[in-house]
């Protein structure tokens, strides 16, 4: 039925060192980001994908103009990044030092802390949810397989897996990985039975890797 590619975004003028960036910072590919792209685009080449949807943020939507195929990019707010707040441009250190103790209510249970004063995963959660279930019921609809693109973040994109493969939401940054430019990859047989995880954080397109390495 549903075929869901998930990648995060590539490297950024922004990424080192690596600051939390959420809605409101501005950040564009570097040279590394987008050859990253270029190679995940040529391992997609041969693979039908019927939509690709982007969040609207810069980073993201460049990221899926260099590997969608010639497709028309969709854009949707709610894969925008979890709103970090505060901390928003700031590395770790300058968390630590600016507001101390505030990391560690985050590791603790990032389902429930509003991040800076942004966003919970339960915020994000919640306005994934129904992208997630249009997406599902768009590829019932049409009465076959159906292959969607999303280009996401660090954390919207974990967030998403927790929630669809029923991971206690608080376990979402111990659990999962998205570095950049991955390849991830749910598949739905069917409504009832929910998603199988194919291929996980996987980026050896960067080594050279081409075409589909997984089976439905």
């Amino acid at each position: 039925m549903l075929t869901l590619l998930l990648t995060r975004h590539g490297h950024t003028d922004r990424s080192e060192p690596e600051q939390y960036l959420g809605q409101h910072v501005a950040a564009v590919l570097t040279e590394r980001g987008r050859e990253a792209a270029a190679r995940l685009a040529e391992r997609l080449a041969d693979v039908d994908i019927d939509r690709i949807i982007s969040s609207p943020l810069g980073r993201a939507v460049e990221t899926a103009e260099l590997i969608c195929h010639g497709c028309a990019i969709e854009q949707d707010a709610r894969l925008a990044e979890l709103d970090y707040g505060r901390w928003e441009s700031l590395t770790v250190d300058e968390i630590d030092r600016r507001y101390p103790g505030e990391r560690a209510q985050y590791e603790a249970d990032p389902a429930a802390h509003r991040v800076g004063g942004g966003e919970s995963g339960r915020h994000v959660a919640r306005r994934l949810a129904p992208l997630v279930e249009e997406l599902v019921e768009w590829a019932e609809g049409t009465g076959g397989g159906r292959t969607c693109m999303l280009v996401g973040h660090s954390s919207v994109n974990r967030i998403l897996l927790a929630m669809c493969l029923g991971v206690p939401l608080s376990d979402y940054r111990r659990r999962f990985r998205q570095d950049w430019l991955n390849l991830t990859v749910l598949h739905w047989p069917d409504r009832e039975s929910g998603p199988l995880l194919l291929l996980a954080n996987d980026q050896g397109h960067v080594r050279g890797l081409a075409g589909s390495t997984w089976e439905p």
